[in-house]
């Protein structure tokens, strides 16, 4: 998600878009970014089209890897190597606000006639802030919802057209789907030891009126139970535990599963592997008029708060912004953003599912945000493990990680 400063001196126009500009000097202004988008993403192809502009500031691009961004961006900071911009998982976020690794922007994007924090979902805009200020700019989003195979729903007496939409209605349907004798489950989902098994746990909780600090609520306790049930009752494969989202869906592209919750980033993969008729739904929830929730991922961009040029920061976050209706229409990513439209396709299927995606992304919440998000997470994990292999009931599981999520909290 981005951080933008406020810049003057001029307008320059781009794509329809209108952005101060500023004047040209004898000698550019440089600016570092650092992200993990590779060459057909949109950081680095941004990049190029702004340094085209000729505004008097020059962007320098970094790619980095996913599992250095936070210790290499700490160890920058803290050594006075940082980049004035660098874009982090919405988790992650929390954590350099707190400590003021990120630069406010409330103020500068309070001024700007580009970034306007009532155009962003709430749930993106909520990962960029922290005790009330603005320390990013949301950059992409997605969410999970629910996919179901068409074709399997009429062969079973289901009506396709009118897919699970409570918890309940999920179970029977996992129920009457499931075929062993065909190596078909219900369900598919991601369980696994790591932020995808919190990722994909995290919304059942809210939805039933619980969330990372009331984690052992009733309703996250009932959540839990029907996570249980539904391998028990072998309705999901016992690779639910140890199987990422990416591979648990492929199970649905196969054939091998009926139902698959999961994200907008699996929708040309399943255009392509899914010989069948399908469609997504939102999240079921616990029973109909529930608060509706969904995960929420992606990154944000910020400013670093040791950036020597951070005006001239904020002008390159403010074009990024401007760019925000190319976010998927050349990348395939989601924006941040309510008031930007999906374009067409042209694939049914596609256009259909994006529809739906939008529509979660209405109620979808950050993890977090907190600076200790990565223990928060791993208590929330021990317990989706420990209740699920037998080892503890849910409600022990989940009491249990209160506990530790306590101590975090403080």
């Amino acid at each position: 998600m981005g951080i933008r400063r406020y810049a003057i001196l001029g307008a320059f126009a781009l794509a329809s878009v209108s952005l101060p500009a500023f004047s040209a000097s004898a000698e550019d202004v440089t600016i570092s970014v650092w992200s993990l988008d590779r060459d057909i993403q949109p950081a680095p192809n941004l990049i190029k089209d702004f340094n085209k502009l000729n505004t008097g500031i020059k962007v320098e691009y970094r790619q980095i890897q996913f599992d250095d961004v936070v210790s290499e961006a700490m160890r920058a900071y803290s050594t006075g190597q940082a980049p004035d911009i660098i874009a982090v998982d919405n988790p992650e976020h929390a954590l350099f606000s707190s400590r003021g690794a990120f630069l406010d922007l409330t103020d500068m994007i309070a001024k700007s006639s580009v970034v306007k924090t009532e155009n962003y979902f709430p749930g993106p805009l909520a990962s960029v802030t922290w005790e009330g200020k603005y320390y990013g700019i949301p950059k992409a989003t997605n969410t999970i919802a629910l996919y179901y195979n068409k074709d399997m729903f009429k062969a079973k007496g289901l009506d396709p057209e009118k897919p699970p939409q409570t918890w309940n209605e999920l179970l029977e349907a996992a129920r009457k789907l499931t075929d062993p004798a065909a190596n078909v489950y219900g369900l598919a989902f991601s369980a696994k030891a790591n932020e995808e098994g919190t990722f994909q746990f995290l919304p059942w909780a809210q939805m039933a009126g619980g969330g990372y600090d009331k984690i052992n609520s009733e309703g996250a306790v009932k959540a839990l139970d029907i996570w249980k049930r539904i391998l028990d009752e072998k309705l999901a494969s016992p690779d639910t535990l140890t199987r990422g989202q990416w591979d648990s869906t492929g199970t649905f592209n196969s054939g091998n599963a009926a139902m698959a919750i999961s994200g907008p980033w699996e929708l040309d993969r399943m255009i392509q592997e899914a010989k069948f008729d399908w469609g997504v739904t939102l999240l079921p929830v616990p029973e109909v008029g529930a608060e509706r929730s969904s995960a929420m991922g992606d990154f944000n961009w910020a400013i670093f708060a040791s950036s020597e040029h951070p005006e001239e920061a904020f002008k390159v976050l403010e074009y990024f912004v401007s760019q925000d209706d190319r976010m998927f229409k050349d990348f395939g990513q989601l924006p941040a953003r309510s008031d930007i439209a999906i374009p067409p396709t042209g694939e049914p299927k596609k256009d259909a599912a994006l529809k739906v995606f939008v529509e979660q992304l209405k109620y979808a919440k950050p993890r977090g945000p907190h600076p200790e998000w990565p223990k928060i997470s791993k208590a929330i994990q021990d317990a989706i493990q420990a209740a699920l292999t037998g080892q503890m009931s849910s409600k022990e599981a989940l009491d249990q990680a209160a506990e530790k999520i306590k101590a975090v909290l403080g």
